[in-house]
């Protein structure tokens, strides 16, 4: 069995905290956050469950597809509103999703994590539809009094509609997923606490993380850098994801990018820059899409997707 990409959707609060506003709270500027990040401005607000309801709503609604008629929902998160019960389950009420329901957390890697998850249970087929929901409200564990870490994060949500298909319609045609436990302690945020992050060490870590996997996902799926039409990466800050280009020698011009409007939203970037692009009509039909992140653990993961119109 394979799995194709038949709908999607997006969601951001309607607040935007612009680089300006932060000028007036933090020993800052416009211009130093964006020489050093690519940020410009991110939304702020609402629950992790309201975003991904929102979204998840949107992708249902776009795949034509009964919410019933969907057998698990995937709701990858750091953020969750409570400790119990998962987030996952007020979303799956909220949209009347007929099978089950379940959190992830792998971070900012989540949602591509999920995809992997996702791709599993449809092979097993004990589902022939998933809707993966990528969603968080990090200015919630963000300390907006830490000129480092309050520039970078913002909220949102991605969603899609997963579907059962021939291993011949497939469009995942590989990935990579892989933790190191011992870099945990250079980003974290514990329970009731703020983010805390050593910027230098998350940044060499990310770089070599995105390469390395990005590197087993291609090998994997047969394919060169250089075939790629689009690169869908995590997005944290601007210089990573152009370092990782330049490793990787896929051109700048090829990568999405949303962190300038969105900021770091943890598990909700991946989903949010390829639907943008998709919206932008920057895919077609047959080209070859590289997702992969990195988040706090350290994790990471990467897929390379063979993009079909006629999945939608």
């Amino acid at each position: 069995m394979g799995l194709q990409i038949v709908g999607w959707g997006t969601a951001l609060p309607e607040k935007t905290l612009t680089n300006r506003d932060l000028e007036a709270q933090l020993d800052t500027s416009d211009q130093w956050i964006r020489e050093r990040t690519g940020i410009r401005e991110r939304r702020i607000g609402d629950s992790t469950a309201e975003l991904a309801i929102e979204a998840g709503r949107e992708a249902l609604e776009h795949a034509e597809v009964d919410p019933a008629s969907i057998d698990m929902m995937i709701l990858c998160t750091t953020t969750p509103d409570q400790t119990v019960p998962a987030t996952s389950a007020k979303v799956h009420e909220a949209l009347g999703i007929g099978g089950g329901a379940f959190d992830l957390n792998a971070a900012c890697a989540g949602f591509v994590y999920g995809i992997v998850v996702a791709e599993s249970l449809l092979a097993a087929n004990p589902a022939k539809r998933v809707l993966l929901i990528g969603a968080d409200v990090l200015s919630r564990i963000t300390d907006w009094t830490d000129r480092n870490t309050a520039v970078l994060f913002g909220d949102g949500a991605g969603a899609v509609v997963l579907q059962g298909c021939s291993d011949t319609d497939g469009q995942l045609l590989s990935s990579d997923v892989g933790a190191d436990g011992s870099l945990s302690g250079i980003l974290y945020a514990d329970l009731g606490g703020k983010m805390k992050m050593e910027g230098a060490e998350v940044f060499k870590g990310a770089v070599r993380a995105m390469i390395g996997s990005s590197r087993r996902a291609l090998e994997s799926a047969g394919h060169r850098a250089d075939e790629i039409a689009l690169l869908v990466p995590h997005q944290a800050n601007l210089r990573i994801i152009e370092a990782a280009c330049q490793r990787l020698g896929i051109p700048a011009d090829r990568a999405a990018i949303v962190l300038d409007r969105t900021g770091n939203t943890s598990s909700a970037s991946i989903p949010l820059a390829l639907i943008d692009a998709v919206r932008a009509d920057r895919l077609s039909d047959g080209d070859l899409v590289l997702l992969t992140g990195f988040g706090a653990g350290m994790t990471w993961a990467s897929a390379v997707v063979r993009w079909r119109e006629s999945a939608r």
